[in-house]
């Protein structure tokens, strides 16, 4: 196990009162992606779909490995930004897609969200752009459905990285109640910029706040303001619901890839603590004694501690976290 200790942040307290001015459409038109956005468009359930992607090769010939960025339920492709431009210097090819029903993916009403439907569609436009075998990276949900797709084409995937999954503890069993996409889909709708930032604030960054923060809050509350707003607000409550019915931290001792769990100490992330009795909420969460308990459960799993950051290290301390990715994708 490795633990790091992180170098200083100047991070502002977070202001009050503040709202997003900017709306965005429901597959993030008028948003500006880091790199062209590119669309792969397939049939699923029945439908026509696009999947927003982002396809970023190194000048020369690079290092010959392909690393798959899986973005979390509250980010986008684009919040990878810096990790891409990062290992695209190291020497890789980078793909970083919007899974369908989030940021520039099409959303839609009559889909049957699950992990393993989005792990076969992120397969199929991995085989569409001719990558055999990647390194998978997912953060947060992303994690859960790098888990999944690791599960379903263990061939494929050369290394699993988890950053801050969720999943790691399996929230219903935990005693946290149901509740239902029409109820989640209420919520859904008060979503605003100051919201998002609040829920962050709070069990993502351990109460500091930096500005740069803001555009990713932005991103996410520019599609609950637009046009689109019932859509967008419609597939996050079914996400939701997917995520708490469909733990994988069971099937964690099934993994058959090297796997790199990379876990902020400070994050105390926990769907549906909110409705949770407060016995309960107060044991969810608890990302030290999880990150652990998952690298115990894996096979040929490492861990790498950041004491001191919270859900995202990748946005809080980018230099620190590339640091220790970079070390931990090296050939062993």
């Amino acid at each position: 196990m490795i633990r790091i200790v992180p170098l200083a942040l100047a991070l502002a307290v977070l202001p009050t009162g503040v709202a997003s001015a900017t709306s965005y459409g429901g597959e993030l038109q008028g948003f500006d992606y880091p790199h062209p956005r590119q669309a792969h468009a397939f049939e699923s359930q029945g439908q026509a779909l696009s999947m927003a992607y982002m396809d970023v090769r190194p000048a020369g010939a690079g290092n010959g490995r392909t690393a798959v960025l899986l973005h979390g339920k509250n980010f986008c492709g684009p919040t990878w930004e810096t990790t891409i431009a990062v290992l695209v210097e190291a020497g890789w090819r980078v793909i970083a897609p919007d899974q369908i029903g989030f940021c520039g993916s099409t959303k839609l009403r009559g889909y049957q969200f699950s992990f393993a439907q989005l792990a076969a569609n992120t397969q199929g436009l991995l085989e569409a752009l001719g990558v055999e075998r990647a390194v998978l990276i997912g953060h947060s949900m992303g994690g859960m459905l790098a888990t999944r797709y690791a599960l379903q084409y263990p061939d494929a995937v050369e290394q699993l990285v988890l950053v801050n999954p969720i999943g790691l503890e399996d929230w219903q069993a935990a005693g946290v109640p149901y509740a239902s996409i029409d109820a989640m889909v209420e919520g859904e709708r008060k979503t605003t910029f100051d919201s998002i930032k609040a829920y962050q604030l709070k069990f993502y960054y351990d109460g500091r706040w930096a500005p740069r923060y803001d555009r990713w809050v932005d991103m996410l509350a520019g599609m609950y303001t637009g046009p689109d707003r019932d859509i967008v607000a419609w597939n996050q409550a079914q996400t939701s619901e997917m995520v708490f019915t469909q733990p994988v931290v069971h099937e964690f001792p099934e993994l058959r890839v090297p796997t790199l769990l990379m876990i902020g100490g400070k994050d105390r992330t926990a769907p549906g603590a909110n409705r949770a009795p407060a016995a309960v909420a107060a044991r969810l969460g608890d990302y030290p004694t999880l990150g652990r308990r998952a690298a115990d459960a894996i096979p040929d799993a490492r861990l790498v501690e950041f004491p001191a950051l919270g859900h995202s290290p990748q946005v809080e301390s980018p230099g620190e976290f590339h640091v220790a990715l970079l070390r931990g994708l090296a050939p062993r």
